[in-house]
């Protein structure tokens, strides 16, 4: 089983249009509402890859009961923690030509009761969970140090843990080493305070993670490929892909596709890779059944392109 800790779920509204025209009246052509937030959407991929997936989230008002029916639909448990405050409502706007454009609200703040129950929940749920991914931002109210007491935690219970966060959040975890950290390639540009242009810059700075207390790293350097960094070695992955239509959970999938395959080595990179190809080139939100992965796509290899150029450059 693998538990999702999202502690600022979303629900996502996605419009696919022609072009994005400031300051115009646009019509969409079609539109998505699913549950979102990072943790939320690696639980959608694992339940989709036929998994059993646990979610632990706080929901409150209307937009919290919607996500909660909108999983269960999907065939995931759901552990949610009540809060007062409503749960956030999030909007992407996906041009034509793959460009994205979010709007991400802040979410409600978790009082210091509802902050205990959302990490006794955690705790309770954990017992059966071979990975605990912890994923997303933190809502207010939460401490940056709060990841890494989650880590903490689980490690004494003896669980796995994979971290998505950026930020001090992510800083303030790797001190309690992480099983495995996911960041993009702005994320790791970010926690190594330089930016990165090339694979081989990547590649450096996920050593330094490393360095940081994070036993894995598994970055995601979008269109160029990913990255995985541990103990065993370093490996470099990338896909074919006809056309992107969306990216927004991409990553997320990438990272579902991780730990279905174990969570470690070449065979988990090649699943991540593959999932993150086939989540791109779905609408919205979507994350990938089976069916929409195609592992001949895939290469995985030890010779990492150090010289080549990063399509988009991580300041």
């Amino acid at each position: 089983m693998i538990l999702t800790v999202t502690p600022n779920p979303s629900l996502d509204r996605t419009y696919e249009v022609q072009a994005l025209k400031r300051g115009e009246v646009i019509r969409a052509e079609t539109e998505r509402m699913d549950p979102g937030g990072k943790g939320v959407n690696v639980s959608r991929a694992v339940a989709a890859a036929g998994r059993r997936t646990v979610a632990v989230l706080p929901l409150g008002g209307a937009p919290g009961a919607l996500i909660a029916e909108l999983l269960h639909a999907q065939g995931i448990e759901v552990a949610p923690v009540p809060v007062v405050g409503a749960t956030r409502s999030n909007i992407a706007l996906a041009e034509a030509d793959g460009v994205l454009t979010k709007i991400n609200a802040p979410g409600p703040e978790l009082s210091r009761s509802e902050q205990e129950l959302l990490l006794d929940t955690v705790r309770s749920q954990s017992r059966d969970a071979d990975w605990i991914a912890c994923c997303g931002s933190l809502p207010r109210g939460l401490t940056p140090s709060w990841y890494a007491d989650v880590v903490t935690r689980a490690h004494a219970g003896g669980a796995r843990i994979a971290l998505d966060t950026s930020g001090r959040a992510l800083l303030e975890a790797l001190r309690a080493r992480p099983d495995v950290v996911k960041p993009n390639a702005e994320e790791l540009a970010e926690a190594v305070a330089r930016p990165l242009t090339t694979v081989g810059d990547a590649l450096k700075a996920a050593e330094e993670v490393r360095a940081m207390g994070a036993r894995a790293v598994l970055a995601s350097l979008g269109a160029d490929g990913q990255l995985l960094v541990s103990d065993a070695g370093a490996w470099f992955g990338s896909a074919r892909v006809s056309a992107v239509r969306s990216n927004v959970g991409a990553g997320d999938a990438s990272l579902a596709g991780f730990l279905i395959a174990g969570g470690t080595g070449p065979d988990a990179l090649a699943s991540a890779v593959a999932h993150g190809a086939a989540a791109v080139q779905l609408p919205g939100s979507v994350m990938p059944a089976p069916a929409d992965l195609d592992p001949t796509a895939v290469t995985v290899t030890t010779d990492i392109p150090l010289d080549r150029e990063l399509t988009e450059p991580a300041s």
